[in-house]
């Protein structure tokens, strides 16, 4: 860390008053950053009980909806966080309890956006995954659903939007004059892992960072570069003439790289969906002798359950999946012994002071600087 975050209360100007609003989605996430700032905000000699704003979008009998905000927002710098994943949010409509889409939780954060009438100071969303993210590009006759929802928050006067790890960071050229950061929480995986991963030795003859895909070659590469050690790829064969659930299957992984037998490997990528492509490759590893095999996604999400990776788990195949606190985690998830949770929510609240105060995120926290510092503590440099 470059300067405290107390001292940025103190020495710098902020633009307004900090609100947040964190939507029902994202109530955890919401406390704990509050926290954070809270208490940076008492050590700086400012007496805050909370920057959380009440908020609520009820519904009427007939589904309607509305965004209500419960406090004056006049002024202020509005955070707004929302998970447009979580699907463990219910509303009844005509007597069925239906789970919240993607689709309701932005209509949702649309609806705060109108409510705050446009007192606020500055509307800032912090959404880590993307709505409409994985429909990034359009391939024949498509919609283009992550560019025209970042184009309506521009509309609607957001100045700035956070995401995590964002499927295709290039969709932020939909919106060129709008504030966009993609932010990789890449010391807090690290950290993570060398605090509960015991008995790894993390050098070039022993471990190794495996890209699951050419799109996921940037963040492995980093890993890489950081540990300093040898990184290898799949390559995803598709079936292009068929479609399943709106994607061309994959026919086979190919790998490119080095060996890996008696390296403990490393895989890291943005999401794991259905788990399927993740666990192809852990057994494909495995045929090649890898020793552990350890995975990271921003966002895991088992759509398609947990019991093929306890099997794995059991089998030896996959000896740890890590994944943050940014989106819902069910709590059969976070009872696995093989999932490990990475907390991003200090490094949100890091984000809300640097937009506050209109300075550069690293003035407050630079990750390669805290990466040198991690991997010394733990005598790897």
């Amino acid at each position: 860390m470059t300067a405290s975050s107390e001292n940025l209360f103190s020495s710098q100007s902020s633009a307004a008053p900090i609100g947040i609003i964190a939507m029902n989605s994202v109530t955890e996430l919401g406390d704990k950053i509050n926290r954070y700032l809270v208490d940076w905000s008492k050590k700086a000699g400012y007496e805050t009980e909370s920057f959380l704003i009440e908020s609520e979008c009820p519904r009427f009998s007939s589904g309607d909806g509305k965004g209500l905000i419960k406090s004056t927002v006049r002024g202020m710098d509005l955070f707004i966080i929302v998970d447009v994943g979580n699907y463990s949010i219910k509303y009844d409509y005509f007597g069925n309890q239906n789970c919240m889409s993607p689709d309701d939780h932005y209509q949702d954060l649309k609806r705060i956006i109108q409510a705050a009438g446009g007192k606020a100071h500055r509307i800032n969303v912090i959404m880590p995954i993307l709505y409409g993210g994985r429909q990034h590009r359009r391939n024949y006759r498509e919609s283009l659903d992550c560019a025209c929802a970042l184009q309506e928050l521009e509309a609607m006067g957001v100045s700035n939007i956070v995401a995590f790890d964002a499927h295709d960071p290039r969709v932020q050229n939909a919106v060129p004059l709008m504030g966009f950061d993609n932010v990789m929480p890449t010391y807090q995986v690290l950290k993570t892992m060398l605090r509960e991963i015991k008995g790894v030795s993390y050098t070039k003859d022993k471990f190794m960072v495996v890209s699951p895909d050419e799109g996921a070659l940037n963040r492995n590469m980093y890993y890489a570069s950081v540990l300093g050690v040898e990184m290898g790829m799949f390559y995803k064969r598709r079936d292009y003439s068929t479609i399943v659930n709106g994607r061309n299957p994959i026919v086979a992984h190919e790998y490119i790289g080095n060996s890996v037998e008696g390296k403990d490997i490393f895989v890291a990528d943005d999401i794991i969906s259905s788990g399927e492509s993740m666990l192809d490759l852990a057994y494909a590893l495995k045929e090649k002798k890898a020793g552990r095999i350890f995975t990271y996604a921003t966002y895991a999400i088992f759509t398609n359950g947990l019991e093929k990776f306890d099997k794995a788990f059991e089998e030896g195949v996959i000896d740890g999946v890590f994944g943050t606190n940014l989106t819902y985690r069910t709590p059969e998830l976070l009872s696995r012994p093989w999932f490990h949770e990475v907390d991003v929510s200090k490094y949100i609240a890091y984000f809300i002071e640097a937009i506050n105060h209109e300075v550069s995120i690293s003035k407050i926290i630079d990750p390669h600087e805290k990466i040198e510092v991690l991997l010394k503590k733990y005598g790897m440099k």
